[in-house]
């Protein structure tokens, strides 16, 4: 036998086995169809280019008051500036080994594997930070009654005391 009778047969027997078993040829090729596809590709850039929606935006923050701000009777057009103690900081899960023996700890920060190549650890507490101060800027500023209804609103919505709450007369 030479090969190409070799070859001739083997094509033959692919042929019979593609008729016979076609279904089960089908199920492997959708199988093989499946594991070709991205997985995490597209989602991914997107979610790493995006914020999360529970991460704490200063300028977001300022532009919503600001938005609410105006809409109190007589304030007029009003720019907010906070001011935070501190940045956001995460609370991660750590996993603490405890030798009892010789009363030594060990802590380790638990990462949460996705896949071959993605990573994330795991967050328990998100901590926003603690508002230091605010300044209010508004043409309805020199009002005594717009400046007790922006503080009170302020104070509502910040935590702030009426005394960390600046107001002035704006343009």
């Amino acid at each position: 036998m030479n090969g190409r009778e070799t070859m001739g047969q083997l094509a033959q027997r692919v042929r019979a086995s593609l008729h016979k078993y076609r279904l089960v040829w089908l199920v492997i090729l959708v199988g093989l169809f499946l594991l070709l596809l991205p997985t995490d590709g597209g989602e991914g850039e997107e979610a790493a280019a995006e914020p999360a929606q529970g991460t704490f935006d200063l300028e977001k923050t300022e532009a919503r008051l600001a938005q609410a701000l105006s809409q109190i009777k007589g304030a007029g057009e009003v720019t907010v500036m906070l001011t935070v103690a501190n940045g956001p900081r995460q609370v991660l899960a750590q996993d603490v080994d405890r030798n009892s023996q010789q009363g030594e700890e060990s802590t380790q920060t638990v990462i949460l594997s996705r896949g071959s190549s993605s990573q994330e650890t795991v967050t328990v507490q998100e901590i926003y930070p603690r508002y230091q101060g605010a300044l209010v800027v508004c043409p309805g500023g020199d009002d005594p009654e717009v400046r007790l209804q922006i503080t009170e609103a302020l104070s509502a919505l910040t935590g702030l005391g009426a005394d960390k709450i600046s107001i002035s007369e704006g343009k």
